[in-house]
């Protein structure tokens, strides 16, 4: 059942449509990153504005590079750390990436979900795929599969039904600033106490 859902919502990404699935926090969009049409489709899809990037979810730290420039170095202990789960970062974007997926900021935000239907999603399309919440922009996300029906009627192309999401909240958001890792959303994962982050 769980194989053939995945088939059925790679084939919906493969023609440049919108799939809801369940992560650790909320329910995501997942749309192919590479393809423009589809990444016009979502921000449509949510109304949001165009110079908000949207985040992709990789299989493994390992694929940092198919969308990342490089990796800063005060990257690699959190990444050890807390990937896979609910933390994102935010990294110079390769220049092969869509400015459309990117908000024309040059930089994407990047993780690892521990979900195991996030992450075979991504292991069976076999490349990243956005992960944006599914709602409409500066509402509340989904949580079940019946939510994204409410939220978006038939204008999702599939989903992919795990149930009710337990997070209540987003994904903590970090980015370099003036040199130094800053919080940028605080979220499921509390840094408050991480090393990496002291002065």
């Amino acid at each position: 059942m769980v194989e053939s859902s995945l088939a059925e919502a790679v084939a919906v990404l493969n023609r440049g449509g919108v799939v809801a699935f369940p992560t650790e926090t909320y329910y995501g969009l997942a749309v192919d990153p590479y393809n423009e049409t589809a990444l016009r489709r979502l921000y449509r899809l949510k109304r949001r504005e165009s110079e908000k990037a949207i985040l992709v979810l990789i299989e493994n730290p390992d694929k940092i590079h198919s969308v990342a420039a490089y990796v800063p170095d005060e990257y690699i202990p959190l990444m050890a750390r807390y990937w896979p789960g609910a933390l994102t970062l935010i990294f110079p974007a390769k220049k092969s990436l869509s400015a459309i997926l990117t908000g024309h900021t040059g930089t994407v935000g990047v993780r690892v979900s521990p979900h195991p239907l996030a992450r075979s999603l991504v292991q069976t399309f076999g490349k990243p795929v956005t992960a944006t919440s599914a709602n409409l922009s500066g509402q509340t996300p989904a949580c079940s599969a019946r939510d994204v029906k409410n939220i978006f009627g038939e204008r999702v192309d599939y989903i992919i039904d795990g149930g009710k999401t337990i997070a209540g909240r987003c994904s903590t958001l970090v980015g370099i600033r003036n040199m130094k890792l800053t919080i940028l959303r605080e979220g499921q994962v509390d840094l408050t106490n991480d090393s990496s982050f002291s002065r």
